[in-house]
């Protein structure tokens, strides 16, 4: 090896699925001891580049050299016994289990060699052990369904750095993760690096790629673009390189005229979640931004309007007429839609096409008599690819196979097609590149120029200033504030998002 400090080479790495080249001659080298960042539009080949690594496709054409040696997993199962762990971008956990079976799946602790039984006792001792190492606070015998997704992400965390691995991949970890919770994996990461691992970090946040790395990789189309040393990018370099061009405003101009109240909540209150007692008004043309640490209610606030979640007390008005919304079916034949934080466990139907994803909400529109017309949803669906600038072979192409950003805009499309008056995004640009969220922002204010009544929830408050005209503030499941976006700052929202927490 050409050098003693390379831990991982990948040379020439090339794949392909039907109807497209996802990687075509890609070429990655990591240093023990290091950070490097893996950036580039949805799309562009990242998390395609590393399933090839970790088992989980088999690559076309190329070698990987693991510390020298030539390897070529099979399954992630492979790659884990030999010190290569990734941390996936959609958890893919057992959610009716518990915290340490999720840890350990695949290799119960046994009691003792003669005893083939696995030991509850020696699980729960690795877990705390792993987690106390991390300085993470979790009860290991608490069920994975009953906590919040960035609690998830930091399990899903503890458990790749417990196989001891040499190379560990980060699939957009901080996606869900709130800036105390980010501070604290940024140290977890110093301390691997510390010890000589090579992680590879793939995230879209531009700010924590040129804090936390040391080498950037940055591909387009399934191509290697460039690798650079951090320090010598700046953010509109970064840009230049992943989109082939300038990016000067990261905001669309927003012309959306905001005109009378559509939507009147009044005194809402959850049945099983802290929300309590929140009352607002959203506006025609409005979009509404739901600021709030994790945990505020931010998501339990949408799901209540939406019905997916039981309410206990609380009314909703639209258009001054009273309606209930007890489940997602009377919510969209009453114009409202929600767009869920987790697309891939609640947003898409993941081994169905473009066109069934595309066209499922809003399927009496498509029948002839009794029956389906293909050509209806299939004029649908390509409405809706064109609308949304979806990248896709095909239409008949299976949704899983999409970037992350693309499968966002099939779900987009799909509510789109229902004709909705209020629209409910939790998270909509989350896991999403510079370019196809300035694409998302874009239709977002021209939805509410359409005079629709937009209520987006996000972590990042420069989003909601860039974005919204007005945001609520939640803390502690109760409404803390309302401020303009035009005038408010961070400070100003940090502070009332503190206010009953």
């Amino acid at each position: 090896m050409e050098n003693s400090n390379v831990l991982l080479r990948m040379e020439g790495i090339s794949k392909s699925f039907p109807g497209v080249k996802a990687l075509d001659d890609v070429s990655l080298t990591v240093k023990a001891g290091t950070v490097h960042a893996l950036m580039g539009e949805n799309g562009a080949g990242k998390s395609t580049l590393m399933k090839c690594l970790f088992g989980v496709y088999s690559k076309d054409e190329g070698h990987i050299y693991l510390e020298g040696n030539e390897v070529d997993f099979k399954t992630s199962k492979e790659a884990l016994e030999n010190g290569v762990a990734m941390v996936h971008q959609e958890l893919n956990q057992a959610l009716k289990r518990n915290v340490m079976d999720n840890m350990w799946l695949g290799r119960f602790p046994k009691i003792s060699k003669f005893i083939p039984l696995t030991s509850e006792g020696k699980m729960y001792d690795a877990t705390k052990k792993v987690f106390d190492d991390l300085k993470i606070d979790v009860d290991p015998k608490r069920i994975m369904s009953t906590m919040p997704v960035s609690q998830r992400q930091m399990v899903e965390i503890a458990k790749a750095v417990s196989f001891n691995s040499k190379v560990i991949v980060f699939d957009e970890p901080t996606s869900s993760l709130t800036e105390e919770e980010v501070e604290h994996l940024f140290r977890i990461i110093n301390m691997l690096r510390d010890r000589g691992c090579g992680i590879i970090y793939i995230s879209h946040k531009m700010e924590e790629i040129l804090r936390i790395s040391d080498e950037v990789t940055i591909m387009r189309d399934g191509k290697w673009i460039a690798t650079r040393p951090a320090k010598e990018l700046t953010m509109n370099e970064i840009i230049r390189l992943m989109v082939g061009r300038e990016l000067t405003n990261r905001y669309p101009e927003k012309d959306n005229v905001v005109g009378e109240p559509i939507l009147e909540v009044k005194n809402l209150t959850a049945m099983y979640s802290k929300l309590k007692d929140v009352s607002f008004t959203a506006h025609k043309g409005e979009v509404l931004g739901v600021a709030g640490l994790d945990g505020s209610g931010r998501t339990e606030l949408l799901e209540n309007i939406f019905g997916i979640a039981t309410r206990k007390e609380g009314e909703i008005y639209l258009h001054g007429n009273k309606v209930k919304n007890r489940s997602a079916k009377e919510s969209l034949a009453n114009k409202f839609v929600m767009l869920t934080e987790e697309r891939r466990a609640t947003g898409i139907f993941a081994i169905r096409d473009i066109q069934a994803n595309t066209t499922i909400s809003s399927l009496p529109k498509y029948k002839n008599g009794p029956f389906l017309s293909e050509k209806k949803m299939s004029d649908a669906t390509d409405w809706g690819i064109k609308a949304m600038s979806t990248k896709t072979p095909s239409q008949k192409t299976q949704i899983r196979s999409l970037s992350g950003g693309n499968q966002q805009k099939v779900i987009l499309a799909r509510w789109l097609l229902t004709d909705p008056e209020v629209l409910l995004l939790d998270e909509p640009t989350r896991g999403i590149d510079v370019g196809a969220k300035y694409e998302i922002y874009q239709l977002i204010l021209n939805l509410a120029k359409e005079g629709k009544s937009v209520i987006m929830v996000s972590s990042e408050m420069p989003e909601l200033l860039g974005v919204c005209d007005r945001i609520l503030v939640m803390s502690g499941g109760r409404l803390a504030g309302e401020v303009d976006a035009k005038t408010t700052t961070q400070e100003e929202i940090m502070t009332l998002a503190a206010k009953y927490a």
